[in-house]
């Protein structure tokens, strides 16, 4: 726990939460610099620092205080200033007195947190938090440039023009593209894991009879399997603005979801300074519209980080009992950068906003181009073609497959132009510490004759959302006919192409 922890923080009563003042010192009017007194300051991206752009001293931001550090004691419920309800009538508009001549300045904060004073052009920002979702408690700076962003761009869209739409191709520019903070909860959790189920053992793997005949087969070692464990979640990171959240919107905002990770763990003090010269976008869901997401979430990775300690079940293992409990939980709003190029897509009466964005820390790229529906039909239409002759002249036990090459083909272009099955892999990607492991591993019995190569039921990789594979399907059939058949095809498979 840092030092200070109790100072800036309100107490509880009863099971109330426990909140952190993050906004302590913070003061609404003039940032100075602390070398000349400017108020022009600007974040340098290739440091992270702020800059006065009169004298160019560049000072160190300054780091959140108050919040639980120690993931690992954490208890109850803990949550940033920055990160309490937002008042639906609080009021936007703030006016501030200039400390250098006087004038009265106004900033609405729906749309900007910082104003120049129009007699002194001194900069005048808002720091202190209003509960309106527009002042977080961190801030993670940019520290990728403009011009890095527009080549990282640049090169996701030429590799894509092959099939990309003509109007896009001609219009495409990465002139507009645009530096952008977006709202997040960083969600620290302690929990305690108790998982309990059956797995199994490969043993041996053979073939019985021949030709076309032949089928093979698995014996599997069964087990009964227990984990129970404590872990610590450090900074889950969930997006807290309701149209990031909405995958079925005529957006794909899932492109923004895709760059994460973010190394949260090198966020400031929230400061406007680091907004001057960039766009940003208010949080509008508060905590309790979000913990359903998060207890999904969080059961995910639980579930992935003990998949670290079931290597030897190489069919997998099948989870009957899951149990997730929570001993203390920490939330904080953040901003978090992306350098965002969009293109709307006309096509009759509907319109489509293609995204590419940039994790402006890592330089992880996504996006969604337009795709010239007629000539990926055709070139599919060909592939099939092919793959007819091919099943005719090629002597190939399973030559049935060759059957469905154009539908791969479209299928396989669709996804790499579109993304619709793109996201941050969290179960995964986020940091975790685990403790305090049980183990049971009881053998049961020799199963033989398996069919399967994988255990039956077996969800030790599962994440609970709609599947990837389904959701690629169901973009696809949103655009064009020849789609159906894809899916008419996977249906009568089970599931596989």
């Amino acid at each position: 726990m840092q030092e200070g922890y109790y100072s800036n923080m309100t107490p509880a009563n009863n099971n109330e939460p426990m909140i952190v003042k993050t906004d302590v010192g913070a003061k609404d009017g003039q940032d100075k610099c602390p070398k000349c007194g400017s108020t022009d300051i600007m974040v340098n991206t290739n440091t992270g620092k702020l800059r006065c752009n009169f004298c160019r001293y560049e000072f160190e931001p300054e780091k959140i205080t108050g919040m639980v550090t120690d993931i690992n004691q954490l208890q109850g419920r803990v949550i940033g200033s920055g990160a309490t309800d937002i008042v639906a009538d609080t009021n936007d508009v703030l006016t501030f007195k200039c400390s250098s001549c006087g004038a009265e300045v106004v900033i609405d904060t729906s749309s900007a947190s910082q104003a120049r004073c129009h007699w002194c052009r001194n900069t005048l920002s808002v720091n202190q938090q209003i509960p309106n979702g527009s002042i977080p408690d961190v801030v993670l700076p940019f520290n990728i440039n403009k011009d890095t962003a527009k080549a990282e761009i640049e090169k996701f869209v030429g590799k894509r023009k092959f099939f990309a739409h003509p109007k896009f191709r001609e219009e495409f520019t990465t002139d507009n593209i645009m530096g952008v903070y977006f709202p997040y909860m960083l969600v620290d959790l302690n929990a305690h894991a108790r998982l309990v189920g059956q797995g199994e053992k490969l043993v041996r793997r053979y073939t019985k009879g021949s030709g076309e005949n032949a089928r093979t087969y698995y014996d599997a070692d069964l087990y009964n399997v227990g984990r129970e464990f404590d872990l610590a979640i450090n900074s889950l990171t969930i997006e807290s603005n309701s149209d990031r959240l909405n995958n079925h919107s005529n957006k794909t905002n899932n492109v923004i979801n895709a760059i994460m990770p973010f190394d949260v763990e090198n966020c400031v003090k929230y400061n406007a300074n680091y907004l001057k010269g960039y766009t940003s976008e208010r949080r509008d869901t508060n905590i309790e519209e979000l913990r359903t997401l998060v207890n999904v979430q969080s059961k995910d990775i639980a579930r992935f980080s003990a998949n670290n300690t079931l290597k030897e079940y190489d069919r997998g293992v099948a989870w009957s009992n899951e149990q997730f409990d929570v001993k203390g939980e920490q939330w904080k709003a953040a901003y978090l950068p992306v350098w965002l190029y969009s293109y709307q897509q006309v096509n009759g009466n509907k319109k489509v906003l293609h995204y590419v964005a940039v994790n402006a820390r890592t330089k992880e790229t996504m996006g969604s181009v337009p795709i010239h529906m007629p000539k990926l039909v055709g070139v599919s239409a060909f592939g099939e073609l092919l793959g007819i002759l091919a099943m005719l002249f090629i002597d190939f036990d399973y030559n049935w497959l060759f059957l469905l090459s154009g539908f791969i083909y479209f299928f396989v272009m669709f996804t790499r132009y579109r993304n619709s099955n793109a996201r941050h892999k969290y179960e995964s990607e986020t940091k975790t510490q685990m403790s305090n492991l049980r183990k049971q591993d009881e053998y049961v019995r020799r199963l033989s004759g398996l069919s399967n190569s994988r255990m039956n039921g077996a969800n030790n990789t599962n994440v609970n959302a709609q599947s990837t594979t389904s959701k690629v399907i169901d973009s696809i059939t949103e655009n064009n006919m020849i789609a159906k058949m894809i899916k008419d095809t996977t249906d009568r498979n089970g599931g596989n192409l």
